[in-house]
């Protein structure tokens, strides 16, 4: 059973369903906010592509990514997906993260697709280019929630 299809993991208090923050997902092409402990035991928030599957979040990082240390030492993190413009609503979770070194390169090319929409430009060349440097993260949700305002702020 995928962390998804386990439905204890949805909080009560979700506003959608599992169906619903699996489509939201998939559809939301805004960068995930992943928290982390920094070296000091501190907070820390990044922002990074994401792409989604049946059962985990994927992001990339360059192997000497701060990020890439600051995850193999403590693989615990908390996210979301949610936009800065009303109505406001999105997704957010903790998780466990699994770095992977030799998926790197596939899924930035994936995120390059998801964002760019193209690898054609100047900017997804510079990506490519460097793929072989690329770290997958891959974050698992124990739990997760969704909120929807939307209802409120159309009144």
């Amino acid at each position: 059973m995928t962390a998804l299809q386990n439905s204890p993991l949805i909080r009560a208090s979700s506003a959608w369903p599992v169906e619903q923050i699996r489509q939201f997902l998939h559809e939301t092409e805004i960068p995930i906010r992943l928290g982390c402990v920094s070296g000091d035991g501190e907070p820390l928030v990044c922002s990074l592509w994401y792409w989604f599957d049946a059962d985990a979040i994927w992001c990339a990082t360059p192997k000497s990514a701060r990020l890439a240390a600051l995850l193999e030492q403590h693989p615990r993190c908390a996210f979301e997906v949610a936009g800065d413009l009303m109505p406001y609503r999105g997704v957010r979770g903790r998780g466990r993260v699994t770095l992977s070194p030799t998926e790197g390169a596939e899924i930035l090319l994936r995120l390059i697709d998801r964002y760019l929409h193209s690898r054609d430009s100047a900017f997804a060349r510079w990506l490519i280019d460097r793929q072989a440097d690329e770290l997958a993260i891959r974050i698992e949700p124990e739990w997760w929630t969704a909120w929807d305002f939307s209802a409120r702020m159309n009144r």
